[in-house]
């Protein structure tokens, strides 16, 4: 293997000690020790496109962009393969945190990915058209799995009403990183990926709202979210689609009901029967609850607004009470 016209030898075997100590060292949160090793392993091998790999990794990790994006550059530069090697993708993820778009669409080109069409003026890469995805949001955290839509191959748009605890909204775009861990299936068939959030990227301004439901039927409550999406908003009725998940569960391929109209009693379900709200909703049989605790994505000059129009269209069967804002 040959680079700048010389062989390029094994790494030896101080790189390696200091490379893995390195990692060990990563995996217990001690960051900055663990930046003192990799420094020295890039040190020793320089010409290793391995050692500023791993120092690239580092700093996604740290959250350090303008030096993940500079370990990153020297990593490629030494690669020998054209394209599909990590180095950049972590490239990409970099140059998007700090939207540096052209070298955010050289990376994601470079990686072996169609970015469609010329630059924009801001240079962001758009058009990629790379489907819905299911992002963890605070993943080291109380982690949360919610669906969005892919905006390029680092960040995706938040299409799900988070719950508060995760302290993101709908609307929200959040970083995300490239490896997927775990994967949801549909009852249609199709399985997506489950991605890891690395930070905010984009906040939204538009609140999140917590509100009982005395929803009659089932096509009552999705009244509620036809009507919140009209408006350009969103609702959705966390008594049905929550669950609770150990993280082995979660880090799984896992059945999802995004696009299922039943539900069904999962296994792997780790709420308490019978109980609507985020702390449980699955119940035996056909049983309806008609009391849901729904989430709503809206300004405050309009929530009030959209759910009394929604007890309007059918004041017998739907009533709601106890709105509070909570994130």
């Amino acid at each position: 293997m040959r680079i700048f016209g010389k062989v390029r030898h094994r790494p030896s075997a101080s790189w390696r000690q200091a490379t893995d100590r390195a990692f060990t060292l990563i995996g217990d949160g001690r960051y900055e020790d663990a930046g003192a090793l990799l420094t020295r392993a890039a040190d020793l091998e320089p010409w290793l496109s391995e050692s500023w790999f791993n120092l690239a990794l580092l700093h996604k990790f740290r959250h350090d962009w303008d030096q993940a994006r500079a370990a990153g550059l020297r990593a490629v530069a030494l690669l020998d393969r054209e394209t599909g090697a990590p180095d950049w993708w972590n490239v990409g993820i970099a140059a998007t945190a700090l939207q540096d778009w052209p070298l955010a669409r050289r990376a994601w080109q470079a990686y072996g990915l169609k970015v469609p069409g010329a630059p924009t003026e801001s240079g962001e890469p758009v058009g990629m058209e790379l489907g819905s995805a299911a992002v963890r949001l605070s993943p080291e955290g109380e982690a949360e799995v919610v669906w969005g839509r892919r905006l390029d191959p680092a960040r995706i748009e938040v299409l799900s009403i988070p719950l508060p605890s995760s302290g993101r909204r709908w609307g929200e775009v959040v970083l995300h990183d490239g490896v997927p861990h775990g994967e949801r299936v549909t009852a249609a068939g199709p399985s997506f990926p489950v991605f890891d959030e690395i930070e905010l990227w984009a906040p939204s301004p538009v609140p999140t709202w917590v509100v009982l439901l005395e929803a009659a039927t089932e096509a009552d409550r999705d009244a509620l979210e036809r009507l919140a999406a009209d408006a350009g908003f969103a609702a959705e009725d966390w008594s049905s689609s929550v669950r609770l998940l150990c993280r082995s569960c979660s880090e799984s391929r896992m059945p999802s009901d995004e696009g299922d109209g039943e539900q069904h009693l999962d296994p792997h379900d780790h709420s308490e029967p019978g109980h609507p709200g985020p702390l449980g909703h699955r119940t035996n049989g056909d049983l309806w609850v008609p009391e849901r605790e729904c989430g709503l994505a809206a300004p405050p000059q309009l929530v009030r607004g959209l759910l009394d129009g929604w007890v309007a269209d059918s004041p017998d069967s739907r009533e709601w009470r106890d709105l509070e804002e909570v994130c």
